[in-house]
Formats: C-alpha cells, sequence, structure tokens
C-alpha cells in the first residue's frame, strides 16, 4: 500500500484547482503539483498563473479537447515509463464538464495508478449555496448550443423528479433560459455566476424572473443553474383537462393565452399544455 504522502512513479493525479479563488487550492494539490514530473494541463497559460501564484516550477504540457485522443496517448507512455503526471483543467475538476475522462479511461485501461484530489467544483459549490436542491440531483452539464437541439435535450427531462444542473456561458444563458421556461415551465430555480470570485452573484427565482434579470444585466463568467422539479408528475391528466375545459367555458382568453397561464399554474411546459388544449378544445367546442 502507498504512503498516503509518499508519491508514487507512474501515477496519474487527477488534481482539482480553485474556480476563481487562489486560496480554495488544497494543501495536497500543492504538494502533488510540486512534486509531479508533469502537468497536463487544460491550457497552459491559464495554469501557469497559478503556478506562478504558488511558485511552482514543475513543467507543463497541453491537454486540451481537441487533441485530447491525441495527447492522452502521449501521456499514457509516459507514465507507463514511470512518469508522474498531474492532470489539471482551467477551473475545478478535470473530467466534469472538462478534458480528464479520455485520459483517465486510457490510463485505466493499461494498468496505470489513479489518484483523484478532490477539491473546488462549480458544480458543489452552487449547489451548497441554492438551497432548493435536496437529495437527488441531476447534473446535465452543458446543454446543446443551438435552439433546436437544446429544446429537444430539455424535452427528456420534462417529468424528471429530481433537480436539474446545468452551466451555461454568459452569451447563451439568455436562449437556455427562454427555452428552459417553455419547455419545462416557469419553475423555481437558482443560478450561481462568477463563483469565489470578486463579483459573484446567486440568485434565486422563477426561471421567467431569471430570465428578466439576464436580459438587464451584463452577464460575465460562466453560469450554474440549478432547476427545481416541475409539478408535473403532480398533475393528472384528468386534473390538466379538467382545468382546461373550466377555462374554455368560463373566460374569453385565447387557446395561446390559456395555455401560458396554465403552463405557469402548474409548473408544466407551455408547448405540452398547448397541444393537451387543442385535443379538449377540439374534442369539446364551447356551447356558446
Amino acid at each position: 500500500m502507498r504512503e498516503a504522502n509518499q508519491i508514487s512513479a507512474g501515477t496519474l493525479y487527477v488534481v482539482a484547482t480553485p474556480i476563481g479563488n487562489l486560496e480554495d487550492i488544497t494543501l495536497r494539490a500543492l504538494r502533488i503539483l510540486k512534486e509531479v514530473d508533469l502537468i497536463a494541463a487544460e491550457d497552459t497559460r491559464h495554469t501557469r498563473q497559478l503556478l506562478n501564484h504558488f511558485e511552482i516550477q514543475t513543467p507543463l504540457i497541453s491537454y486540451y479537447r481537441e487533441k485530447e485522443a491525441e495527447r492522452s496517448d502521449e501521456l499514457v507512455q509516459k507514465l507507463l515509463s514511470g512518469l508522474t503526471v498531474a492532470l489539471v483543467s482551467d477551473a475545478g475538476t478535470p473530467g466534469i464538464s472538462d478534458p480528464g475522462a479520455v485520459l483517465v479511461h486510457k490510463a485505466r485501461a493499461a494498468g496505470i495508478v489513479i489518484v483523484p484530489l478532490p477539491g473546488p467544483s462549480a458544480l458543489t459549490a452552487a449547489l451548497s449555496a441554492a438551497g432548493i436542491a435536496e437529495g437527488a440531483f441531476l447534473f446535465l452539464g452543458f446543454a446543446p448550443p443551438k435552439k433546436g437541439q437544446r429544446q429537444k435535450f430539455l424535452s427528456a427531462f420534462v417529468e424528471a423528479p429530481w433537480s436539474l444542473v446545468l452551466y451555461e456561458s454568459p452569451h447563451r444563458i439568455q436562449g437556455l433560459l427562454a427555452d428552459v421556461l417553455e419547455i419545462l415551465g416557469d419553475r423555481r430555480a437558482f443560478w450561481g455566476r462568477e463563483l469565489t470570485k470578486l463579483y459573484e452573484d446567486l440568485q434565486t427565482g422563477t426561471i421567467s424572473q431569471l430570465l428578466e434579470r439576464a436580459s438587464v444585466q451584463r452577464n460575465r463568467g460562466e453560469f450554474v443553474l440549478i432547476i427545481e422539479p416541475g409539478l408535473c408528475r403532480q398533475v393528472t391528466g384528468a386534473d390538466l383537462e379538467e382545468t382546461l375545459l373550466w377555462y374554455q367555458h368560463h373566460t374569453e382568453l385565447s387557446l395561446k393565452d390559456v395555455s401560458q397561464r396554465v403552463a405557469k399554474d402548474l409548473g408544466l411546459s407551455r408547448s405540452e399544455v398547448y397541444q393537451k388544449a387543442l385535443q379538449v378544445w377540439a374534442a369539446t367546442p364551447d356551447p356558446s
């Protein structure tokens, strides 16, 4: 068995690094980064700033997504020759929506010892501050960038009984929130932006409220968006049909307006309610 504080030849260390505040790095991570033979970094320029801050001189090799398959083979050979390697991403934990999984998979297949060093993660930081995700949650990473693909992606989770956690870039956050509102409904949600940094921004509200905020403020830094489960699993088809019939027979609202209102009240997606309303209203015409 390895000594807890003894670095071992031919070992791959998966090292979590700060997501903003450099003081969040662990003492163990600092020691490993100093003692390994080589650091494989998502962006060597970014990691060099971290190393310079802590006066670490370990050589760097780039390991970014576009070269991940090719560079992982090279690193496996170095590990098999006895070198020790630390794998880091630009921020947080490698392999969590960042490069790293390919190298870890190949290293494990080659019989290389892999040692994870836990530490900073935007995912866990946001969950700890949200106060809404009790029990299980479903981490979805980044949603597809194109609207059609993103809506199809979100549709798979309409009835998911867990809180949904997504990452998003500042220039796509409005598009994501708009699609969440349309597909999943106006649920309660939380976002964490610029986590651990000077302008850290933690916001709670409904999806529509967050969308309004995103449309009027300057969005900088990546977002962690946490969406509470909808009420759809508590609303039966009969309940929805009865509600739609009431609006049809007792109000002058259009089918579109009714769909929007019912979706918001019940925490359902507007598209789902609209399709149901089409069926219900067509089958039971207004007697007036």
